[in-house]
């Protein structure tokens, strides 16, 4: 049983695993055709929603002048039509650009504004964009649509500073670490420590299957026992990036909370087998 002292968050009230876009999926069109290379776009993002998603994932970077791009790398080298290195190139100088030579780079309010039935979870990829962030969710009021996480155990604490209102957020690495070592150890303290994480706004964990470590090799994450535990803690668990159906059976069998996935049309396929797909709300 999931701890009571743990706080709820409207992100995360869905009755069943949640289905989650990463970077908005795979883009198909109507006669089947694949359109790579359109990831966090709006193009993306519309035909998760088409499909039924409720939820998908993006990135952040800030403009020089502040403003919050959907956008995975600190450049749009590898996606774009042109390159430079988003931290020093305006909002109005980005907006020229083109994903995959047709798509703009939506900002995240766009995204948050025109796509109002989804909730977005949110990776801060930079130092820079944690301020804007804050300032984002401040204006659109999407506190209760959003679940934020990184890489970075700093910009997590400096955006929980920043926030005027509490948000869901996921479990940086270094709490990560903290639950898969108590899914093997007893350590009273180090229990109590993710509880109060679970209680204070952080009530879930979105991790890889495994991480590699420097002279230890793989070491497995989503197991039986850390599930156990991070069910104890109140703690949800989404794994990421799963596009193998049968690794989403595996999974979802084994009883993780969420998958995100670049394979859409596979994870929706699955879960209408297992009845567990949950339709998205109709565009307003």
């Amino acid at each position: 049983m999931p701890l009571r002292s743990a706080r709820r968050f409207a992100y995360l009230d869905h009755p069943g695993p949640i289905a989650m876009a990463h970077r908005g999926g795979t883009v198909t069109e109507p006669d089947g055709t694949v359109r790579p290379g359109l990831e966090n776009t709006m193009r993306a993002f519309q035909h998760a929603a088409d499909l039924g998603y409720r939820y998908v994932e993006t990135d952040v970077h800030a403009t020089a002048d502040g403003v919050l791009l959907a956008c995975h790398d600190a450049t749009l080298d590898r996606t774009a039509d042109r390159p430079g290195a988003i931290a020093e190139l305006t909002a109005a100088q980005v907006a020229r650009a083109r994903v995959a030579g047709t798509e703009p780079v939506p900002t995240l309010e766009q995204l948050l504004g025109e796509l109002p039935q989804l909730r977005v979870n949110i990776d801060i990829k930079a130092p820079g964009a944690v301020a804007p962030l804050a300032d984002a969710l401040r204006r659109t009021r999407a506190h209760d649509r959003v679940c934020v996480g990184s890489f970075s155990q700093r910009r997590m604490r400096r955006l929980r500073r920043l926030l005027d209102r509490p948000v869901c957020t996921s479990a940086a690495p270094a709490d990560v670490a903290r639950l898969r070592l108590a899914a093997y150890t007893p350590w009273p303290a180090l229990y109590s420590l993710l509880a109060a994480l679970a209680g204070q706004g952080v009530p879930c964990a979105q991790i890889p299957l495994a991480w590699t470590l420097p002279a230890v090799g793989e070491v497995p994450l989503v197991t039986p026992e850390l599930l156990r535990t991070a069910r104890a803690l109140g703690i949800a668990v989404h794994v990421w990036t799963i596009n193998d159906p049968a690794l989403m059976r595996r999974l979802l069998d084994l009883g993780v909370d969420g998958i995100v996935t670049d394979n859409t049309p596979a994870l929706k396929e699955v879960l209408m087998r297992r009845d567990q797909w949950i339709q998205g709300a109709p565009q307003r």
